[in-house]
């Protein structure tokens, strides 16, 4: 930036002259001052009833550009998967891996209840086990 931070005094009807910071300066000139230097705004909300206190909050809050934030060791945004540019092919993964998972629950739990009921009729029409028979023995009947 190339223009000066002090606005030219201004001008009155005595000799004096008063300077400010901010006369002539447009929108554009002070939010790039405030991403070029960073502002911090902090501050702290309580809720109490009665001397009890019920809620409190910290709000911390940090205005800089992104190489200002880089400057100070702020870049939790590079790794973040949700402003990531690959994060929409993340997310169709996940959702193709959980439908997959999905899909071989189904197929595993059908199994198991194949493999159950193969092995129940397995046992009940077994010629060696007779008490577990569906038939009734007439053999015990008749003596």
């Amino acid at each position: 930036m190339t223009s000066s931070t002090f606005a030219p005094p201004i001008k009155s009807h005595s000799n004096s002259s008063i300077t400010t910071a901010t006369q002539g300066s447009s929108l554009a000139d002070i939010l790039e001052r405030v991403l070029d230097k960073g502002i911090v705004i902090a501050g702290d909300i309580s809720v109490a009833i009665a001397s009890t206190e019920l809620l409190h909050i910290r709000i911390r809050l940090l205005i800089a550009s992104v190489d200002k934030a880089r400057e100070i060791g702020i870049n939790w945004w590079e790794s973040d998967p949700y402003l990531n540019s690959q994060s929409q092919a993340l997310l169709t993964e996940n959702k193709e891996l959980s439908q997959r998972l999905q899909s071989l629950e189904a197929e595993l739990k059908a199994l198991k209840s194949l493999t159950q009921s193969s092995a129940i009729e397995s046992h009940d029409t077994s010629p060696n086990n007779e008490k577990h028979s569906q038939k009734p023995n007439n053999s015990l009947l008749k003596s």
